[in-house]
């Protein structure tokens, strides 16, 4: 997304460089404190806009930095006003340390009131950037990341907001591992499509069950806020193919009370949860919805609550099993099934979910793999299955993985399979860029415009295969079980020219040591 920004991309990277040079070196930690500048000066920046938009219309407004503010469990009041960006940058560096650690981050945490998801999850963060210095430098590379936003709003013709977002991926990309749970982030292409695939509409209610730092919600929010902009027509297709405006002034209190309203998601790793918050935040979503829990645990009850759920849930792991939602049938600990479960659970009769699988998913023979399968088949319409190669997730992880599009309730007549070849990235560590969108644009063609009476030619990347089918290869859903594989025809000489052809190669090579033989004796 910086193929073209070297100059955004070097800010970051020299972020980066100073929080590691001083002394910030888990990428987590320094995320999430690099997060609460960044939201200190977008919010600072976001008033001041607002505030000028009303003066100009004559709306009434009230800025968030607008009389006095005390501390929890203190009764010194503090102005508003000194707790912007534009007011404590220019301070003293020892005495602006201070200031933001004991004023501003408690400010912050309280900002969307008491009963707020973002209140409730921010009430245990700590602002630990240790040395007045780089606070300081931090704070000069962030001003000079949002002027480069800016000159690029200018001159590219992206939305201010839209460009933040790139800023705030390539941040966040510096923390996706593999590692713990098999975690790790979703390419934003790939969230794309598969908005695409379930094309939520306003006022459904749409839920990620392991929602990290919000991708899927973002996603979601980001293809509704597209749908509903008169504008459309005129914007430009991203790198992907993909056209995406996520500027929310172009619409109503009403729809955007609707739309923050409709996105709700969850997740065990409460640092996830604040990222996550301050993510759907800086990208115009006021009050997400974003909690703290496991929604494989028994403390999790929302069943049939949801008509559309995105999601890329960890795979790899176990729960323990004393903690296992009593709602959820199948027998195993294996989280890849268990969300299975859990998502079709979380469906609304009628209710769409679009989540990626690994490729054990498919095909695993124990029994609670095929139950696992069955349940999408024999209890839901089991839409699509999406095949990606190994590459999507790399430099992270190279397991092979798939998606998996069902309606909740429907029956399964066929399911239409599609083999994704290329996403339109270098399939190595880099994931360069290439030329062209992959088959993300066709997936997304085809699959609108999918019908099992024509699409039966298994040589293709794309086809249908009957469920009874598929029930009598045990719920198998591996591509490979049902593709035909195409070979060349190639015509070859007979037999007895091939012969003279290898004689004649045996006499030339003869010809050729007879002459070095005599070479090698007049010598």
């Amino acid at each position: 997304m910086f193929q073209n920004k070297p100059e955004l991309k070097g800010k970051i990277d020299q972020l980066w460089d100073k929080f590691w040079s001083g002394g910030i070196a888990n990428p987590l930690t320094a995320i999430e404190q690099i997060t609460y500048l960044l939201f200190m000066k977008r919010l600072d920046a976001l008033d001041h806009k607002n505030q000028a938009d009303a003066e100009f219309t004559g709306d009434p407004y009230t800025s968030r930095f607008e009389g006095t503010f005390c501390i929890s469990g203190s009764t010194e009041e503090i102005e508003k006003a000194t707790l912007r960006w534009s007011h404590f940058k220019h301070m003293h560096a020892d005495e602006m340390l201070v200031h933001v650690q004991q004023k501003v981050f408690p400010f912050l945490k309280e900002l969307n009131g008491g009963t707020s998801p973002f209140t409730k999850h921010m009430k245990n963060a700590v602002f630990i950037i240790p040395k007045a210095s780089l606070l300081v430098e931090a704070i000069k590379i962030i001003e000079e990341i949002f002027i480069e936003m800016e000159k690029d709003a200018r001159e590219g013709g992206q939305a201010f907001q839209d460009i933040q977002g790139d800023v705030y991926e390539y941040l966040l990309s510096e923390i996706a591992s593999s590692g713990k749970n098999g975690q790790f982030r979703t390419p934003r292409h790939i969230i794309k499509l598969m908005a695409e695939l379930v094309a939520p509409q306003l006022g459904q209610r749409i839920a990620d069950p392991a929602c990290g730092t919000g991708g899927f919600l973002l996603g979601a929010y980001q293809y509704l806020v597209t749908q509903l902009d008169q504008k459309k027509e005129n914007l430009q297709s991203d790198d992907d193919g993909f056209i995406r405006n996520s500027v929310s002034g172009l619409l109503n209190e009403k729809v955007k009370s609707i739309l923050s309203q409709s996105l709700h998601g969850y997740d065990f790793d409460v640092t996830m949860v604040r990222l996550g918050l301050m993510n759907l935040m800086m990208h115009g979503i006021d009050n997400p919805n974003i909690n703290y829990k496991d929604t494989l645990s028994k403390s999790y009850d929302e069943n049939a609550a949801y008509d559309i759920v995105m999601a890329n849930p960890p795979f790899t792991g176990s729960i323990d099993k004393a903690d296992i939602n009593e709602g959820l049938k199948l027998s195993t600990t294996k989280t890849e099934l268990l969300f299975v479960e859990t998502i079709f659970n979380m469906l609304k009769m009628g209710g769409t979910a679009a989540v990626i699988v690994p490729q054990g998913v498919l095909s695993g023979s124990s029994k609670a793999f095929v139950s696992a399968r069955k349940l999408l088949i024999e209890q839901s319409e089991l839409k699509a299955v999406v095949t990606m190669p190994s590459g999507v997730f790399k430099p992270y992880a190279g397991v092979s993985t798939a998606i998996l599009v069902f309606t909740k309730g429907n029956d399964t007549e066929s399911v239409w399979f599609y083999d994704m070849q290329s996403d339109g990235y270098s399939l190595d560590d880099k994931r360069t860029k290439q030329e062209g969108y992959g088959n993300l644009q066709d997936i997304v063609k085809k699959y609108k415009d999918r019908d099992p009476t024509k699409d039966n030619d298994r040589k293709e990347k794309n086809f249908f295969v009957p469920k009874l089918e598929i029930c009598d290869e045990g719920y198998d859903l591996s591509l490979s079980k049902y593709q035909e594989d195409v070979f060349e025809e190639f015509e070859y000489d007979p037999p007895e020219i091939i012969l003279n052809r290898i004689r004649s190669e045996e006499t030339l090579i003869s010809q050729s040591f007879a002459e070095l033989a005599e070479l090698i004796n007049e010598k």
